[in-house]
């Protein structure tokens, strides 16, 4: 059986639509579940460990998510590639796409550092005999060390961006999608050859 090119787009798609369903929910998971469930734990030095051990299992499938996505796109974005000459704004929403699914993955890279630099410096901690206060992985107390708080709010931060650029992917795949309807292609391309 041959494919063809709506064969290779319909896969294409799915892969996406996977991929980034797996990055965005494995995400917000995290940052609402794993990090959060170390609070129920007594000592500051294991609401660390906990949430460090949780998202680094996690991370093989994550990236496999965010790799789905990116190659996912490229693929779509080949298979598309007339659409982005005639079809007036399917360029300008592909390339938002593409940049929100590039700044996600940098983002989600940044906080995988930021948990490992948590994480080491919380076990040099431990092993110097001090005792560790946070209120989870990624909320210090005023007891947390200062350069333990830096890198938990930087975390925080880059993990609370993450399912924002994610999302902002998702939606604008969903837009993308929409354009291939009839109307749309026929209201797109009419754009492009009658301007304002």
């Amino acid at each position: 059986m041959q494919m063809t090119a709506t064969d290779n787009h319909a896969v294409a798609q799915a892969v996406h639509d996977v991929g980034s369903a797996l990055w965005f929910g494995g995400t917000v998971m995290g940052v609402a579940g794993v990090n959060k469930s170390g609070s129920d734990l007594t000592q500051g030095i294991d609401r660390i460990r906990v949430a460090e051990s949780a998202w680094s299992r996690f991370g093989p499938v994550q990236w496999l998510g965010i790799g789905a996505t990116l190659l996912a796109g490229l693929q779509l974005t080949r298979v598309g590639g007339r659409r982005l000459a005639l079809q007036k704004g399917f360029a300008s929403v592909g390339a938002a796409k593409a940049g929100a699914a590039v700044l996600g993955a940098a983002a989600t890279a940044y906080a995988a550092y930021c948990g490992t630099r948590i994480g080491r410096l919380a076990e040099e901690s431990q092993q110097r005999g001090e005792q560790l206060e946070v209120k989870d992985a990624t909320i210090p107390t005023g007891n947390t060390p200062d350069e333990i708080a830096t890198w938990q709010r930087r975390q925080r931060l880059a993990q609370y961006t993450v399912p924002v650029l994610a999302g902002a992917n998702i939606v604008l795949g969903s837009y993308l999608v929409q354009s291939y309807r009839s109307v749309a292609t026929a209201k797109g391309v009419l754009r492009r050859l009658l301007p304002d």
